[in-house]
């Protein structure tokens, strides 16, 4: 039985109907799966979001010591406790990915998954604050591009500076979107962050360091000095990157990481 036909026979059994809310699209393609899951060995410690059917599941369970599959849908988890009742080594937790410790759950783990699209960023974000120590993921095409940018270019956002903050970003394989039940209405590709042993760059108060990377995104045709302004003040903006040997009229997403950092310490 190959998986696209293991996958109607189990949405068949379980009477399953793909929830659109909670952005569920069900990968069948045998070479992306093995390809998400390359990067797992014996010794790991996985944790998977949104395991849906169990069909990446199955897969890390024969490669890793332990995984632990994190499943909003209760309906998914009666599925997946039936599917994997006879695994010692998976445990299926009914839990939100944004409101659980995940430091607790276990600490020194890799992320495996295939993410729920929505919620793509907020799970990226969250998940590079704990002690994950790898995570490989398959997420919509357009956001892995903006990921995997280089900082400074006309690609990066917000999101691609927060992430090379904690991590070298790649992309291992692109998806086609015919690879799914049901079909979604993006292409897909799957990326791998390798957590840095040390932050890119040094910097004093993190939270001060993202919020001007945010804000001035939020504002990015306009020039660092008035896209910056609003929470720095003018003249001292000015003042900084004159300093800095940095033109006031150039825009913020121009700017580099080590740049970024310099301005935030100056504060």
């Amino acid at each position: 039985m190959s998986i696209y036909e293991e996958t109607k026979y189990i949405m068949n059994k379980y009477n399953v109907h793909p929830n659109k809310r909670l952005g569920q699209n069900f990968l069948f393609d045998e070479i992306s799966l093995y390809k998400i899951a390359e990067n797992v060995n014996k010794e790991d410690t996985i944790i998977e979001i949104g395991p849906g059917l169990g069909t990446l599941t199955a897969i890390l369970a024969e490669k890793a010591n332990n995984v632990i599959a994190i499943e909003l849908d209760s309906k998914m988890v009666e599925i997946l406790n039936e599917r994997f009742k006879l695994y010692k080594n998976v445990e299926i937790l009914n839990e939100d990915i944004l409101k659980i410790d995940i430091n607790k759950i276990a600490p020194n783990a890799k992320v495996v998954a295939n993410l729920p699209y929505y919620i793509t960023t907020s799970i990226i974000t969250n998940l590079l604050k704990t002690n994950i120590r790898d995570i490989t993921i398959l997420i919509q095409k357009e956001v892995a591009e903006r990921i995997c940018a280089i900082p400074g270019t006309k690609n990066a956002g917000s999101i691609t500076y927060f992430v090379n903050y904690y991590a070298e970003a790649e992309v291992l394989a692109n998806v086609a979107k015919e690879s799914f039940i049901p079909i979604p209405e993006v292409e897909s590709s799957i990326v791998r962050l390798k957590i840095r042993n040390k932050k890119l760059v040094d910097v004093k108060n993190e939270k001060l360091f993202f919020e001007i990377i945010k804000t001035n995104f939020n504002q990015r045709r306009k020039t660092i000095l008035n896209s910056l302004s609003g929470i720095i003040g003018k003249e001292k903006l000015k003042n900084i990157l004159k300093e800095l040997n940095i033109e006031d009229s150039i825009r913020g997403e121009s700017l580099t990481l080590e740049q970024y950092a310099e301005i935030s310490n100056r504060l």
